[in-house]
């Protein structure tokens, strides 16, 4: 695919001083640090509200946000959010959904009933958790192609400084300061009046539709088709290849898991006799370690096969869910963050390269959206079937200890899986 230069496009943006990749790499990423109030890691911080205001169990909660998840994935796909974003572009996506997240925030604070509640998981997981983060991260692998791994880790060494170690803290004392209702407020607040304008003054599709290559790379015609060079996979192309189930199941498991740890972070520490203020300094290193492994593990994943990396997160995987009932000390429940953020670095890095890596950038918004469906599936699981064991059986440790085996299995089969081949769709 040879770069085109559209004469209706913003000429600045080819005329910018360093190649404009670097930009998108900047405002993406701010978008998925954005993202945030759809995400677990903040939810987290307003469920003992909910269930102390609201009136709710442990196990209604869980459930709604179960829900609200469920329709995310459902939503994704009946909308067609990865179509529109592969056919219309960032810009407009980035716009509508900002201001539609920054709503929701502010709706969640008149949030008086179990059906409200659900209402807003809905809207928070669809728009932020999946919207929102399925535009800013496609459009960064747009703009990179060879050096993919390398940005997508600098994008996260960013995200875990900002988004893991200190928005929940952040968060946190706003609820404690103003109230969880008003704190909702200034989130939404933030998203309308920051993040729409700069993604939709800044976010752009492609570098081709501004005369330029992927990477910055160089306009000779020679290099061209070296620099550009990748796979080209339809949607139903690529669900037609084993290894798109086997990392997607994968996938799905950390994303199940490690929700439902995130999700009831309070409760596993403080059930074992440590402070929730300890809890909530467990994020500490759980950001932290993947503001420091981020980078490099984003360099090794442009240089082995990114299902290694994802069987890497799921060996951690199981050791996390043998620690989360042994946290007797302060210093041991920072042990667990760090260990927890190890396998976040695994996952999040592999995952975010691994699907325009096999099945290149042409359909990458359809593609994506798919497995993030699925992926959104496993973290809708996760955190209902962790809040009624605790309920049910008053702690979190006989379901551990069962299924800290399913990782360790899926770790075998995606080690055995191999990558897409073009022959499987020749031949299916």
């Amino acid at each position: 695919m040879k770069p085109r230069h559209d004469p209706h496009s913003s000429d600045w943006i080819s005329r910018f001083p360093v190649y404009y990749g670097w930009m998108i790499l900047a405002v993406g990423t701010f978008g998925i640090i954005m993202t945030s109030p759809g995400q677990t890691y903040i939810i987290q911080a307003f469920i003992e509200e909910f269930i102390r205001d609201l009136g709710l169990s442990r196990t209604l909660v869980s459930t709604l946000y179960m829900i609200g998840t469920l329709a995310n994935a459902v939503l994704l796909q009946l909308v067609g959010v990865g179509r529109m974003i592969d056919k219309r572009g960032p810009r407009v996506m980035v716009l509508v959904v900002s201001i539609l997240l920054g709503i929701a925030c502010i709706l969640m604070g008149f949030v008086h009933s179990a059906l409200m509640l659900c209402l807003g998981f809905i809207a928070l997981r669809f728009f932020g958790q999946g919207s929102l983060n399925l535009v800013s991260g496609t459009m960064i692998n747009q703009w990179w192609v060879r050096r993919r791994g390398t940005v997508r880790g600098i994008s996260g060494v960013a995200t875990s400084l900002l988004a893991l170690s200190v928005l929940p803290a952040c968060v946190k004392w706003l609820i404690h300061t103003v109230g969880w209702r008003p704190a909702y407020g200034i989130l939404g607040a933030t998203l309308i009046g920051i993040m729409a304008p700069v993604g939709y003054f800044l976010f752009r599709r492609r570098p081709e539709d501004h005369g330029l290559l992927p990477d910055g790379g160089s306009r000779d015609e020679s290099v061209v088709e070296s620099a550009i060079a990748e796979p080209s996979y339809t949607r139903s192309e690529a669900m037609r290849t084993p290894a798109f189930w086997t990392l997607s199941l994968g996938v799905a498991t950390m994303s199940m898991l490690g929700t439902g740890l995130i999700f009831h972070m309070e409760s596993i520490v403080t059930d074992q006799g440590l402070t929730s203020a300890i809890a909530a300094a467990v994020f500490v290193p759980v950001g932290l370690t993947q503001a420091l492994l981020r980078f490099p593990f984003g360099v090794l994943v442009d240089r082995i096969c990114p299902r290694l990396m994802i069987a890497f997160g799921l060996v951690i995987q199981a050791v996390i869910l043998w620690m989360a009932t042994r946290l007797t000390s302060t210093m041991a429940a920072y042990v667990y963050g760090a260990t927890f953020g190890l396998m976040q670095v695994a996952w999040g890095t592999a995952g975010a390269v691994m699907w325009a890596k096999f099945y290149g950038r042409k359909h990458l918004g359809s593609i994506s959206s798919v497995a993030l469906s699925i992926g959104i599936v496993g973290s809708a699981l996760g955190p209902m079937i962790m809040g009624a064991a605790r309920d049910l059986m008053g702690s979190y440790a006989p379901l551990f200890n069962v299924v800290a085996f399913l990782p360790l299995v899926l770790a075998v089969v995606n080690i055995m899986v191999r990558p897409p081949q073009p022959q499987e769709i020749s031949s299916s």
